[in-house]
């Protein structure tokens, strides 16, 4: 922990912005970002300073990775900040983590450099004289979350007790997985993590090939790449309660669907039967982007059987128990099991549900809130000082000049609505005005959904998705023995539906081609 301290010490000295608080200092840090292109390529250039200056974006000077997590500055130059001919900052910055030689020591290590700046007020965000490197802005985010990893193996098994008996079958098989030494590897390293994963089932058919049929094998594989799906495009905080139960289900049922009724290369399925090219198809599904797998546990071994006594992979055990032979029966079964699962619903319209969005996650916007901004890279100035307004929203003000004053937008999104505070966070900068365009929000809907829901209040706005009009929005129903969220409770056998015209938080869509 003392050299990471001082790790974090040289690194803020290095950018000029760690001087101990003073009343001249009146700005926020710039805080920890991250490298991230959604589904881009895993390297991205960084360019020599002076090279930039003479030829811009020709000649890079090396690369960095998805998922690098950097303290961002900006350079100046003559008295002015670098950016390109529009306005756009091109950044230093200072390596808190890069995931190509990431251990578990980069969890603890992000969080602290994000606590430090968070707490820290600068004058400016200038980088130091000697700056060599700038990155373009455009593909930074303030995202505050951390590297993860598995805990290490302790080497003694869960009490049978805090094991749930596997069925037999495929689940059996995903279980052994998650205990193999194969799965251990895939997740060994922070980088490549989807393509780890693949290749850790293929090597472990190949091990296991005279322990079970194949086809029990190839399902297992099937099952495991859906549940994992299925538990993160759902919320995780629903824990074993009957809709998100019931979410999980009807993701499995797409990813069914998209597998064997239709099969499109577009959607990863390149032959009949494709579950696992359909169920992690970056494009369609983007918890399996590059930097997405490096932060949370879709590609980790959660079944382990040392792991059943810590609380969140406990969950996670007691989430997958609740859906597995439910999935099992989507993916493997007949008609009569899709009917069954989700009654009342006709057999056609179950196997035409391939999509499904979730409200709360699609794009915000704010009509009730004139003047508010979306800042992808922008400069502020205020005398010979400079600021980053990166990666947020701003309330804009009045016109001073070739700058604007504004406030940052400060959102806190609850379960119901969207919290707004406007807060006086760089009182004398003006941002600057080629980046304001001024322009309304537009395709807002209250709560994302389509019209026909009689609301009394709206407590939030979001876009809806380009294909929704393709499709008819369904209401399915599923039966559930559900737990509760703490997925700790008496099993209770319920009926819920998922979908329906008032539904704001899932919305399954049949018939979208």
């Amino acid at each position: 922990m003392r050299t990471l301290k001082i790790a974090l010490q040289r690194l803020a000295g290095a950018l000029a912005l760690a001087a101990a608080h003073t009343t001249q200092a009146a700005i926020p840090a710039t805080p920890v970002m991250t490298l991230y292109q959604f589904n881009g390529a895993l390297e991205v250039p960084y360019y020599d300073v002076q090279a930039f200056q003479r030829s811009g974006l020709a000649n890079p000077a090396g690369n960095l990775v998805q998922g690098t997590s950097l303290i961002p500055c900006l350079v100046v130059r003559e008295g002015q900040p670098l950016t390109d001919a529009s306005g756009t900052p091109y950044v230093g910055f200072e390596v808190v983590v890069d995931p190509r030689a990431a251990t578990d020591s980069a969890t603890a290590r992000v969080a602290e450099a994000i606590a430090q700046r968070k707490a820290l007020t600068v004058d400016n965000h200038h980088c130091a004289a000697d700056q060599r490197h700038v990155i373009s802005v455009r593909k930074l985010y303030a995202m505050e979350k951390v590297p993860f990893f598995d805990p290490p193996r302790t080497g003694t098994p869960a009490p049978a007790s805090a094991t749930p008996a596997a069925t037999a079958g495929p689940d059996a098989v995903v279980r052994a997985f998650h205990n193999s030494t194969q799965c251990a590897q895939a997740n060994s390293r922070l980088i490549g993590r989807r393509d780890s994963l693949l290749a850790a089932w293929r090597g472990f058919q190949q091990e296991r090939a005279g322990s079970w049929p194949q086809e029990t094998l190839e399902q297992a594989r099937d099952l495991d790449l859906t549940m994992r799906t299925a538990l993160f495009e759902g919320h995780l905080d629903r824990g074993c309660n009957a809709y998100g139960a019931c979410e999980r289900n009807i993701i499995a049922l797409t990813i069914r669907n998209r597998a064997l009724q239709r099969c499109f290369s577009r959607e990863g399925c390149s032959s009949e039967g494709d579950f696992a090219g359909v169920a992690t198809k970056v494009s369609q599904y983007n918890i399996w982007d590059e930097y997405l797998t490096q932060i949370s546990g879709l590609t980790s071994c959660f079944l382990r059987d040392d792991l059943a006594a810590q609380p969140y992979y406990d969950k996670l055990q007691a989430m997958y128990g609740q859906n597995v032979i439910d999935v099992q029966r989507i993916l493997f079964g007949d008609s009569a099991d899709l009917q069954a699962l989700f009654p009342g619903t006709p057999l056609p319209e179950l196997e035409r549900t391939a999509h499904y969005y979730h409200a709360p996650a699609m794009g915000k916007c704010f009509p009730e809130h004139e003047r508010v901004e979306y800042m992808s890279g922008a400069v502020a100035r205020n005398g010979n000082d400079f600021a980053l307004i990166a990666n947020t929203r701003i309330q804009v003000d009045d016109k001073v000049g070739n700058g604007y004053r504004f406030r940052t937008f400060v959102l806190q999104e609850d379960d119901d609505r969207d919290t707004v505070e406007f807060r006086d966070d760089y009182p004398g900068f003006l941002v600057d005005d080629r980046k304001v365009t001024l322009s309304t929000a537009t395709d807002c809907a209250p709560y994302g959904i389509p019209a026909g829901c009689a609301l009394q209040e709206v407590g939030r706005h979001r876009k809806t998705p380009f294909w929704l009009n393709a499709g008819r929005p369904l209401g399915l129903s599923c039966n559930i023995a559900q737990r509760g969220e703490s997925c700790a409770g008496p099993e209770q056998m319920v009926t819920v539906q998922v979908g329906g015209v008032c539904d704001t938080q899932m919305r399954p869509v049949s018939g979208v081609h």
